[in-house]
């Protein structure tokens, strides 16, 4: 019992002399990355438009999972005809099995009312490999199967696709950024039906929370609604508060 004590008491208040270690750092607990951006046109005249555009994202990393969320929303009339106007969402959940492979969950749901799109809702589950994982650059790659449900053109449908994505983001030490994505997803017992998805994007700070953001985003179906074009293309600029 005493020497219980006489231990507790060494280990607690060291010796006449004897330097004690400093307490072990514990790292900070992940914060939540957020953010969003805001885009307004307006003009009068010859021609009258107006285009409002949103994007909302969140991600959070922890030493073995990644969670990020994502949504855009946008408007838009020229001359009183409706031009624009779609809903776009995603969640993905990433599983580390090691430094650099990883399983994931995503979904993804979007309206677009132009493209005849009533909604589209895409499940995929697969696997994934950051070929590039830096503090400031980071490139990964993902494959697995999806299933794509959704009421396009009046008419309803359900089929099993394969998805292959990748992801690429390089972080500028002034804050700026620069990123790139893109994802192919082909019907698995009809390669003639698939839809191609993809982004390039720049953002400048202009203070600590507000920067300036491009986005140029590229929507392609190859069987689209009857009396639809296959490609839409979107140049969005907007300002973004990070918060």
């Amino acid at each position: 019992m005493l020497g219980a004590i006489a231990l507790l008491f060494s280990s607690t208040f060291p010796a006449p002399g004897q330097v004690a270690s400093p307490p072990a750092s514990v790292p900070p607990p992940p914060k939540w990355e957020r953010s969003a951006s805001f885009g307004f046109t307006l003009t009068s005249g010859n021609s009258d438009t107006v285009l409002f555009t949103a994007n909302a994202q969140a991600q959070k990393k922890w030493p073995n999972d990644e969670l990020s969320f994502g949504a855009n929303a946008g408007y838009g009339e020229s001359d009183d005809v409706k031009n624009n106007d779609y809903l776009k969402g995603f969640g993905q959940y990433n599983r580390l099995f090691s430094e650099r492979f990883y399983g994931y969950l995503r979904l993804d749901a979007m309206h677009d009312d132009i493209a005849d799109v009533d909604y589209r809702l895409t499940f995929s589950p697969g696997a994934g490999y950051y070929l590039i994982k830096r503090e400031q650059t980071r490139l990964s790659a993902e494959a697995g199967p999806a299933f794509i449900y959704e009421k396009q053109g009046g008419d309803t449908q359900g089929y099993m696709t394969l998805r292959l994505a990748e992801r690429f983001e390089h972080k500028i030490k002034d804050g700026a950024r620069l990123w790139q994505s893109a994802e192919i997803l082909p019907q698995v017992d009809d390669f003639d039906n698939f839809l191609v998805n993809a982004e390039l994007g720049v953002e400048a700070p202009l203070t600590k929370t507000l920067s300036l953001r491009a986005v140029l985003q590229d929507a392609y179906d190859h069987e689209p609604a009857p009396g639809r074009k296959k490609n839409d293309l979107k140049l969005v600029s907007a300002l973004a508060w990070k918060f």
